[in-house]
């Protein structure tokens, strides 16, 4: 009878829960990945974890499971992904199986109330040991089931929050059991994020011997009817997973069988197969290798895609949709996967191309071409002489060492591969040596540059003087000037939308016998869109330093005037700009939010980029996050002190992970800017044209930006 009743209520869940792989799913890790260093998120949040310090792929209570040796730092951690925050519902459990003590998961601040930890006891003065325990800093709840016996056991704890919860509002379950609390210290719970998930060991370095399987998170607070239909795999997963190769493997092969794992519901299987992303995400139909029954397919055969074989230094994509005619939701549409075939030409090259201060006694490695049987390697100080080398001495092995090499130089490098059939010329790659010029900024190769950029560089151990070379072709760079020592910066003026520029800067000292060094090739290319703020450039320099450029003297808030105005921007103490919850680059400008005045904002008035009309742009585009433990305010942005435009999201506040706000420039317009000429920016939260008194939180915003129309 129990049984019969599980089904069915794993039946009900299914079909009301898998139209999404189920709206309350989190993120659910089966661990039936089985081998690699991936382990894939089945819940279609695109959660996937990194396995660090080689856990072990092994049975486990359903398919495959993971094996942790109770090693220091030995875990599955989820790069980006920071869990379930604030005060919310949430239900996070697994099976385990362990004989020893420690976090099998955790996430969340190491300060009172605000960090999550799934933990098996190990002190006996709070509770049972070997017991199920679940602590929040300061505070921790713990069961009375010993389940460390080296036996399989279904651990669960659930949050029901009334929006200030407390650990005395954690419901924990062992094997589906609803668990006799053994202790409890009440403290608050309100997780910040700021910290990766972590499978297998603690932020507190408690890792736990164990094997672990079938990790899930709720965001919200399950049943004990629901919780036992997940612990017996129900809330299926319709999907197609754990793909043989791995995702983004290289192959060094003209052929491949592929494999995965079938979704929860897949009677058959379209395959699609291409060396271009767009076609095989879009499904065009010569990607597509027909329906079938087998989980796996070849390619680079005869009779099957890509008869004539693989092209070396190709990357491939495939996609497996899952097929059941019986489900009115079917097919459902699988993530695309890569693999690569390596090229004929040399590769990984160690130095790294670009690396900078390189030992002078430095070994040449690289990977050999495909196929390759000889390596050809011409070596030198000038770009063109390498480039144009030719006749050099073959070696056997992938190594090559230079000889004794100068200080602050940059050498040049080419390795060329004969296969036996013919010969493959190979890339230019560059590094310089120890003592020389370095840290460009913008990074070399960096991307998405603002078209007014300012070069920097840390000068040479020797050098007094510089000269620095630019423009867009790297083989004919433009004199730009001369600087001494404490000048290294260089401002190239209004620079060309999408364009990549090179640079160089040659030192010298005439004093040293070795001088003049040239220095590295470097490149960066200008952004497709116009950057109003993306917040890299503050820093903690005191306010007396020339240079100092802390981002709330430019991001003006409430701090001197906390009557009328709620906000305060950048943290307390340095570093001031956020430095981990952050959109993209290094930083992203925090701003704490208190409406009891009726209103809190931080405005930023502009000195350049003011016409917002270079290049047709139409779109101001902000991202911006905030905190589920936030109060629900209404977030708006203002130019020029007064046109207001609103986000469409009363609970915008609540956003916990980074959400992009895209507002047409018309709707300012339309309330008298001139888009020419535009002077302030500023982002609030409230009503700005009617204060009423409201709640605090915290908001964090980066990537400002103005976008023309889409091509």
């Amino acid at each position: 009878m129990y049984r019969k009743f599980m089904y069915l209520v794993s039946f009900a869940l299914v079909m009301g829960l898998v139209n999404s792989a189920s709206a309350e799913l989190v993120a659910h890790w089966r661990l039936d990945d089985g081998s690699g260093t991936t382990a894939v998120d089945s819940s279609g949040n695109g959660y996937d974890g990194t396995l660090l310090l080689d856990p072990q792929w092994v049975a486990g209570k359903y398919g495959g499971a993971l094996e942790f040796g109770g090693i220091s730092g030995q875990r599955v951690e989820m790069e980006g992904y920071e869990g379930i925050l604030g005060t919310q519902d949430r239900s996070v459990m697994a099976w385990v199986k362990t004989t020893g003590f420690g976090d099998w998961i955790s996430w969340g601040q190491n300060t009172n109330t605000q960090k999550w930890i799934g933990r098996i006891n190990d002190n006996a003065g709070n509770g049972a040991v070997g017991a199920l325990r679940t602590e929040c800093s300061g505070g921790y709840i713990i069961s009375t089931t010993v389940i460390n016996d080296g036996e399989w056991h279904h651990v669960a704890a659930v949050l029901e929050s009334a929006g200030s919860p407390t650990v005395e509002n954690i419901t924990m379950y062992v094997d589906g059991v609803q668990e006799v609390i053994s202790n409890v210290n009440p403290v608050g719970i309100d997780t910040v994020g700021g910290r990766n998930v972590w499978i297998g060991d603690g932020h507190h370095d408690r890792p736990l011997p164990s094997s672990i399987d079938d990790v899930r998170l709720y965001n919200h607070s399950m049943t004990q009817a629901e919780l036992q239909a997940a612990m017996e795999g129900g809330i299926k997963y319709p999907y197609a997973l754990a793909p043989d190769p791995a995702d983004g493997t290289l192959i060094e092969n003209t052929w491949a069988i592929l494999s995965w794992s079938p979704g929860d519901f897949a009677l058959s299987h379209d395959v699609y197969i291409g060396d271009n992303f767009d076609d095989v995400n879009a499904g065009a139909e010569n990607t597509f290798q027909g329906n079938q029954a087998a989980t796996l397919v070849s390619v680079g055969f005869p009779g099957f895609a890509y008869p004539d074989g693989l092209a070396p230094g190709t990357t491939y994509y495939w996609r497996i949709d899952e097929v059941n005619d019986t489900e009115p939701n079917s097919p459902w549409k699988g993530n695309i996967w890569s693999f690569s075939i390596p090229p004929k030409t040399a590769y990984f090259p160690d130095p790294a191309d670009g690396a900078e201060s390189v030992a002078v006694d430095v070994q040449l490695n690289w990977t050999g071409g495909f196929g390759s049987k000889l390596h050809t390697v011409y070596f030198g100080d000038n770009f063109n002489d390498v480039s144009n080398a030719s006749g050099g001495l073959p070696l056997g092995s992938a190594t090559y060492t230079p000889g004794p090499l100068e200080l602050a130089k940059t050498y040049y490098w080419r390795v060329d591969e004969f296969d036996i059939v013919e010969t493959h010329k190979g890339n230019i790659w560059s590094f310089t040596t120890v003592g020389a010029v370095g840290s460009p900024v913008p990074a070399n190769g960096a991307v998405d540059i603002t078209q007014t950029p300012v070069l920097t560089w840390v000068s040479g151990v020797f050098a007094d003087t510089h000269q620095v070379y630019f423009g867009t072709d790297a083989t004919s760079l433009e004199n730009k000037g001369n600087g001494n020592l404490g000048s290294e910066s260089f401002e190239p003026g209004q620079l060309e939308w999408n364009t990549t520029y090179y640079w160089r800067v040659d030192e010298a000292n005439n004093a040293n016998a070795d001088s003049p060094w040239t220095g590295p090739l470097w490149s960066f290319t200008t952004a497709n869109f116009l950057i109003i703020d993306d917040f890299e450039s503050y820093n903690d320099l005191d306010p007396a330093d020339p240079a100092s450029d802390r981002i709330f003297n430019v991001w003006l808030d409430g701090f001197d005037n906390p009557a009328v105005n709620g906000s305060v921007v950048g943290h307390a103490s340095p570093p001031f700009a956020e430095q981990t919850i952050v959109h993209s680059g290094l930083q992203s400008m925090p701003m704490a939010y208190d409406n009891a005045v009726g209103k809190s904002e931080a405005t930023l008035t502009l000195t350049d980029t003011r016409d917002w009309t270079v290049n047709g742009v139409n779109t101001l585009t902000i991202w911006f996050r905030g905190e589920a433990a936030n109060a629900a305010e209404n977030l708006y942005v203002a130019l020029n002190g007064s046109a207001v435009v609103n986000n469409d999201n009363p609970d915008a506040a609540q956003k916990g992970s980074w959400t992009q706000w895209d507002i047409d420039l018309q709707a300012f317009a339309d309330q008298g800017v001139n888009l020419a000429n535009v002077n302030s920016i500023t982002l609030g939260l409230g009503n700005r044209a009617n204060p009423v008194a409201g709640g605090s939180g915290m908001m964090y915003f980066d990537d400002i930006r103005l976008y023309p129309p889409a091509p």
